[in-house]
């Protein structure tokens, strides 16, 4: 069974393909909704898989570990079965999570000590810790442990987290090499490209990831507040050199507009935060455009919510009363505004797919991209 089939690659970078695991097939590209604590905030797993149309859903190993446990988890018999979900799930690693935790956390050439934000108890992860805590939850697809950089960040302090991130990919290559599945399914390890803004640390950073041999590679430290054009620049030099034939994943990206420009640099895999954050502060993504549904314009507008909308709320509710809700701070409001922007969202990476399959890609997201960015 091939993990990764390209099924066809456009004009420039873009590509359509299938990652096959043994939870099921995803079509790529593709969006990753984010299920932080096994559940992706005010949205059922029957609407996330029948109105969304998730493929794939991610887990946060940091807040995992922390809560419920993996004792708890390894009970339920891994993340699957615990949150009912029998589709393919991606772990990350608990980098990114520590990473925010700059002043609660000590970084050593072992791993980092760090405050949980819970309770305040301290925790170790070290590479061999989290795949050992991924191979309890589960995962599909996971993570290597990585050091993620701010941004900004200077030039040797990239270069020297760069360098700990590849000895750290070494140690958890060798401890999944030594400790089997605990589920019966497969886990596949992607390691992280690192190094900043910087095109030389990356470019190193890529082709040290590419030797690493893995079913999959993953661009980590982007989208942390550096402009676009910076992210685009490094995407696009680090898809030239990681292997072709392989997935891509450029992790925490973005808007509507990055995932489309992502695509068209050769990113096979995306996830984001931004649709249901952004949902749950009543800003709507769509079509047309961005919409903050707070805003007295929608007041009286009864039509529906989105008429190009995939999922049943952009039918069933008018922007009025999805208004209505957010003003008087009623919780439905969130969960519908929610299951619209991942529905758009994955409609958008499908139309994506559709285009690369036709033929016509770049010359439909330069022309859409504009309209998806403007401010309703």
């Amino acid at each position: 069974m091939k993990f990764f089939n390209i099924e066809k690659t456009s004009e420039g970078k873009a590509r359509a393909g299938e990652i096959t695991t043994d939870h099921g097939k995803i079509q790529t590209p593709i969006f990753m909704p984010v299920g932080t604590v096994a559940s992706v905030k005010t949205v059922h797993q029957r609407e996330l898989k029948e109105d969304i149309k998730a493929q794939i859903i991610l887990g946060n190993t940091y807040h995992l570990y922390l809560r419920p446990g993996m004792e708890t988890m390894q009970d339920a018999g891994g993340l699957h079965k615990f949150m009912n979900w029998d589709l393919p799930i991606l772990t990350d690693s608990g980098g990114f999570q520590v990473f925010s935790l700059a002043s609660n956390r000590k970084m050593t050439e072992e791993g980092a000590r760090f405050k949980s934000h819970i309770d305040g108890s301290y925790h170790m992860f070290s590479p061999e810790r989290s795949m050992e805590i991924q191979r309890q939850i589960g995962a599909d697809i996971f993570m290597a442990f990585d050091e993620c950089t701010p941004y900004p960040c200077d030039y040797n302090q990239a270069k020297s987290s760069m360098e700990l991130t590849h000895r750290w990919l070494k140690r958890c290559i060798e401890w999944t090499n030594d400790n089997p599945e605990l589920y019966g399914h497969k886990q596949r390890l992607f390691p992280i490209v690192q190094g900043s803004t910087y095109s030389d640390l990356r470019k190193i950073s890529a082709e040290v990831i590419s030797e690493a041999g893995a079913e999959g590679n993953a661009i980590g430290g982007l989208s942390v507040g550096e402009p676009e054009e910076e992210m685009y620049r490094i995407t696009d030099e680090v898809t030239d050199i990681l292997p072709k034939e392989k997935p891509r994943y450029l992790m925490g990206v973005g808007t509507p507009w990055n995932i489309l420009e992502s695509i068209g640099l050769g990113i096979d895999m995306m996830d984001c935060v931004m649709p249901t954050r952004n949902a749950r502060n009543a800003m709507l993504f769509t079509w047309q455009g961005v919409m903050n549904l707070r805003n007295e314009k929608w007041k009286r507008d009864f039509s529906p919510l989105d008429e190009f909308g995939t999922s049943f709320v952009d039918k069933e509710y008018s922007k009025a009363y999805l208004r209505h809700l957010f003003v008087s701070k009623e919780y439905l409001a969130k969960q519908i505004a929610s299951i619209h922007n991942l529905a758009f969202y994955l409609d958008l990476v499908k139309v994506a797919r559709e285009h690369i399959l036709a033929g016509d890609f770049y010359e439909w997201k330069n022309s859409v991209v504009p309209i998806l960015r403007q401010r309703l």
